[in-house]
């Protein structure tokens, strides 16, 4: 049977169930597999012949939600698959917020504090409650009624409930009560009676519960804004324009412009417009954002060449061999996109829970008021009881469980220089037992470094590299910039060179205070210079390369003198940040597009027994794929745009901040600070804050659900039980605080 794919935009989800609630209903579709995934707002549709996306979208606008195909891309990359869309959404989310909040603030002081309960202080206080609980509420409400409507309850049907029994039994007390009395005040009766609930108003609770939700709704809507960003990170990467080659004119065009068979010119410290087979010339191509590899690669005629790679040396002609989608940075980014949808869903605790507890609570709430209308209670008695049952299950400590341990959690993680993006990376801190590790930048600085002078006797180590320095100082090459930037450090200023020369990928020659010096490879030194290489520079030649140094030898007056290694270093925190992820559980791989020798090199020095290597942006996701068949829950941190897709793939997806926007947005936890000391303490921040949520969650609920029982047997006067509810959410609040008590670990 013949199959086809099709990605739809969902609207209209509000929570994690929202999204099974319509997977569920795609996959019973005949034949259809479905996935849905809240956090980007997408639905992934697999479906046979005779379906078709019309169909799909029907089926989700018929549960109450909607669906639209993706926009084309526009030509300046707005409309790329998975960039955020408009911020409508949030900025009325900022609004209610704000709003909101400043009308909230005085209900909640007249409420609480009986010295400013002048005359009349209740209508002054519905006066600015009321738009609260309906305009401020709104989202919510809507969101309730979507569901009810579908059979379902969520986080918002109980938000809704609580907000609406609250302001409904306040408007029943003013109305037909006698709170609208002049003089009336706030009074504190333990237990309801059948005159007691008539003069009781819980505005304060209608209102701050609208807030508090709000607010963590709205930074959510935030988090959710950023999703493409990390696709829309990697349209940047590429060039805009480059410079086409046609019958011997060159022309500066725009990039998209170009097709297949097209020749384009790319001078030094441009990046290669797209993918491509080099025509003429000879340069050296950093092609790290790709492969992970230091050192730069040297190319020529006949070599392939990848877009947005930087040509480092020589001017290049390429002719073009892929463009636009075919290319292998359109390729990364499907990749991405494909990983983050393709990500299981983390379904909110909090909403886990309320799908049970909401009904259960209703129907005891209604329960409640028929069984006491039925024994003779009266209606007022009966109303209170019913009242008071759904208020002490009102959601405000509920809904403060995750964000305000989020808020905390998170200000401290940045304080230390680790941004945790949402609740969802939580869990998966939780339950990782295997981190995975890119090499360059990650473990190593990844910059090229000086790393080992050797001069025989006939030379000092001073001499050396100012002679090696000053003949290098002519050369574009990175290799060429770690010796000068070596020779300045221990030499100071450097002789200046005369008669420069260069030999693309082999070495320099020059003239230094007289002498002829040679700078390059071992072999062309021999082959084009006729100069041999002593015993003792051979052993060390080769110890340097085993330790997986780009080593070169330095020759003047036709003699070899010494040999200078130019390597990636690893970081002085590295191999102290393995030994503390082992302390966490954590089995530690690395993982890199980096050569075999320099990739064991590395782990040897920091402690890892797992290495695999020469792994290409594709085949690391690959690699993270099979980790979780076999039972794995992994982690990843990585930096650059070779990385990206991995880490997206990941369970968790850690990010050095220095790196790439790429690896940055495709991540679950960025680290500011380049050290990878601080995965470990984000990953043990992460863990910390879940078990705060965790532990918010069950006092929210232990204190409401030990309280309803008092409720329903009308033990429990209303504003009795919205102080029992007020008392959770101190607790919760207080209990989130902790978290700033976190402490990184000492080196």
């Amino acid at each position: 049977m013949t199959t086809s794919q099709v990605d739809l935009l969902v609207g209209g989800m509000t929570c994690a169930s929202c999204a099974a609630r319509i997977e569920k209903k795609l996959n019973r579709m005949p034949g259809v597999e479905a996935t849905v995934n809240y956090a980007t707002e997408k639905a992934t549709v697999l479906m046979p012949a005779g379906t078709s996306a019309t169909d799909a979208i029907a089926t989700i606008e018929a549960t109450g939600y909607t669906a639209t195909l993706p926009a084309p891309p526009a030509d300046d990359g707005a409309g790329a698959p998975g960039a955020p869309g408009p911020a409508d959404e949030v900025e009325e989310l900022r609004r209610r917020v704000l709003v909101s909040a400043a009308l909230t603030l005085p209900v909640v002081l007249l409420s609480m504090i009986p010295a400013l309960q002048f005359d009349n202080w209740q209508w002054l206080a519905l006066t600015l409650a009321a738009p609260v609980a309906v305009w401020g509420a709104w989202p919510f409400h809507r969101a309730a009624w979507t569901n009810a409507r579908h059979g379902a309850a969520t986080m918002d049907t109980l938000v809704s409930v609580g907000v609406f029994a609250a302001l409904g039994w306040s408007l029943f007390a003013l109305f037909f009560g006698t709170a609208g009395m002049v003089g009336m005040t706030m009074g504190f009766s333990f237990t309801a009676s059948p005159q007691g609930g008539a003069g009781e108003i819980y505005l304060e609770v209608a209102s701050a519960v609208t807030v508090f939700i709000l607010a963590g709704r709205y930074a959510e809507a935030r988090a959710k804004r950023r999703s493409g960003a990390a696709l829309l990170a990697l349209l940047e990467l590429g060039a805009k324009e480059t410079t086409l080659w046609r019958d011997g004119v060159e022309t500066r065009v725009a990039t998209d412009s170009l097709v297949v068979g097209d020749q384009f010119v790319v001078r030094p410290g441009e990046k290669i417009a797209t993918d491509g087979d080099v025509v003429t010339g000879t340069s050296a191509v950093d092609a790290s954002m790709l492969t992970g590899e230091s050192v730069p690669v040297e190319v020529g005629p006949g070599d392939a060449v990848v877009g947005a790679t930087l040509n480092s040396g020589g001017r290049l002609v390429v002719q073009a061999t892929r463009v636009g989608a075919d290319t292998e940075l359109a390729h990364i980014g499907r990749l991405v996109e494909q990983a983050q949808t393709g990500k299981a869903d983390v379904q909110r605790l909090a909403d886990r829970v309320s799908s049970v507890f909401v009904p259960i609570v209703i129907l005891l709430a209604l329960g409640t008021l028929a069984v006491w209308l039925l024994v003779g209670g009266g209606p007022e008695l009966a109303f209170t009881a019913a009242v008071a049952t759904l208020i002490i299950a009102c959601p405000c400590a509920l809904g403060l469980a995750t964000p305000t341990a989020l808020l905390v959690g998170t200000g401290r993680g940045a304080q230390l220089g680790i941004l945790i993006k949402g609740p969802q990376v939580l869990e998966s801190t939780r339950r990782v037992d295997t981190i995975v590790l890119d090499k360059t930048g990650t473990v190593t600085t990844g910059s090229m470094t000086l790393a080992t002078v050797m001069a025989i006797s006939c030379s000092s180590e001073v001499e050396l590299l100012g002679f090696a320095g000053s003949a290098e100082n002519g050369s574009e090459h990175p290799i060429a910039a770690a010796i000068v930037a070596g020779a300045r450090a221990q030499v100071g200023e450097l002789p200046v060179a005369e008669s420069f020369g260069s030999e693309q990928g082999l070495g320099v020659s020059a003239v230094v205070d007289g002498h002829l010096v040679v700078v390059g490879r071992a072999q062309w030194l021999a082959e084009a210079w006729s100069i041999a290489l002593p015993v003792e520079l051979s052993a060390v030649l080769g110890v340097a390369e085993a330790n997986g140094e780009t080593a070169v030898v330095v020759a003047w007056d036709g003699k070899a003198r010494g040999v200078l290694g130019v390597s990636d270093v690893v970081k002085p925190t590295s191999a102290a940040a393995i030994a503390r992820f082992r302390e966490l559980g954590l089995r530690p791989i690395l993982l890199t597009g980096d050569n075999e020798v320099v990739a064991r090199a590395v782990a040897a020095v920091v402690g890892i027994d797992e290495v695999t290597a020469g792994v290409l942006p594709a085949g690391k996701a690959e690699i993270i794929r099979r980790l979780q068949a076999e039972g794995a829950v992994v982690a990843m941190v990585g930096d650059g745009v070779n990385d990206a897709v991995a880490l997206a793939t990941a369970d968790l997806g850690i990010a050095m901040g220095t790196g790439t926007d790429v690896a940055i947005e495709a991540s679950d936890l960025t680290l500011v600070r380049s050290d990878l000391l601080a995965a470990a303490d984000a990953i043990r921040l992460a863990r910390s804050t879940l078990g705060t949520i965790k532990a918010n969650l069950f006092w929210a609920f232990a204190y409401n659900v030990a309280a309803i029982p008092l409720a329903m047997l009308g033990l429990l006067n209303p504003l009795i039980a919205g102080a029992a509810m007020a008392l959770s959410s101190v607790f919760v609040v207080t209990n989130s605080l902790r978290l700033r008590r976190f402490r990184a670990l000492a080196n």
